[in-house]
């Protein structure tokens, strides 16, 4: 199931993302159902649902996708190296990767309240001359859960999307100078979706305990950066368990990963960033 949260006619909707006649469309839910009734569904339920979905499909062209939901936290985890030495290098102006990073997981808290559409225009901070961006995967929290191991942690996981947590990289380098942060380097904008996809419909594309898609970033239609979601230096399950260790995860609580790190770009108007994570072949959600 792909979960898309839609704005048409003024009116905000759910519906599942889907294709038909070779394009794109949504598949209407009827008014009442919530993103966390979808996700904490068992497989009947979410037969039932997908089967009420009768409405005509609306095309994604006539409608502006929202954030597939309004999480109440954001973790941000760092768990590729190759990401690592890229912000160490653009931040610090030296190669390498800190020591204390193979040590165990490390993650920020994000703004909860900055998250915007899959195509909505991203409000860059004042003073901000070099706008980064990152492409990352966001495991969505579906029970709550405190204290977990890696393997009941995987469990609350009930599903994927894409997230760019967008990075002010000068505001950001000012910040950390102190040691705290980063605060207006990253609290302005983090563009979520275009949908949620549940974790059955992935759970082919499982390779022990990762998930072994492709992820590509392109700015104004050109590459800017590739990796697999495989090559995460921990699994989704045992971050998920460190952040609940003496604390509660709450559902629908967001939790990312950076992948793909490439170089950072000046702020110079108008441009277009895409972001796929799919499995090679296949066409993205």
């Amino acid at each position: 199931m792909r979960i898309a949260a839609y704005e048409l006619a003024g009116a905000q909707r759910l519906g599942l993302l889907d294709s038909h006649a070779g394009r794109h469309v949504i598949r209407p839910l009827p008014a009442g159902l919530a993103v966390l009734d979808l996700l904490a569904a068992d497989k009947p339920g979410r037969r039932a649902a997908e089967a009420a979905a009768t409405a005509p499909p609306v095309r994604l062209s006539e409608v502006r996708l929202l954030p597939p939901l309004q999480p109440p936290s954001l973790r941000d985890f760092v768990s590729f190296e190759a990401h690592v030495e890229g912000v160490t290098r653009v931040m610090e102006g030296r190669d390498g990767v800190p020591d204390a990073w193979y040590e165990q997981p490390t993650f920020l808290f994000m703004n909860p309240h900055s998250v915007i559409g899959a195509h909505d225009q991203v409000p860059v901070p004042a003073g901000c001359t070099l706008l980064d961006y990152e492409l990352e995967v966001a495991a969505v929290i579906g029970r709550d859960g405190r204290d977990l191991t890696p393997a009941q942690a995987a469990e609350h996981i009930a599903g994927y999307t894409i997230l760019n947590d967008w990075s002010a990289r000068d505001l950001q380098a000012r910040e950390q100078r102190m040691g705290l942060g980063p605060a207006k380097g990253k609290d302005f904008a983090s563009t979520l979706g275009p949908c949620i996809v549940t974790a059955d419909e992935l759970a082919p594309y499982q390779q022990d305990d990762r998930l072994d898609l492709e992820m590509t970033v392109l700015v104004n239609s050109a590459e800017m950066g590739r990796d697999r979601l495989a090559n995460m230096a921990w699994s989704f399950g045992e971050l998920v368990a460190y952040a609940s260790r003496s604390a509660w995860v709450r559902a629908r609580s967001a939790t990312r990963w950076s992948a793909a790190r490439a170089r950072p770009a000046r702020s110079r108007g108008p441009g277009a960033a895409t972001m796929t994570a799919r499995a090679t072949g296949a066409d993205p959600p």
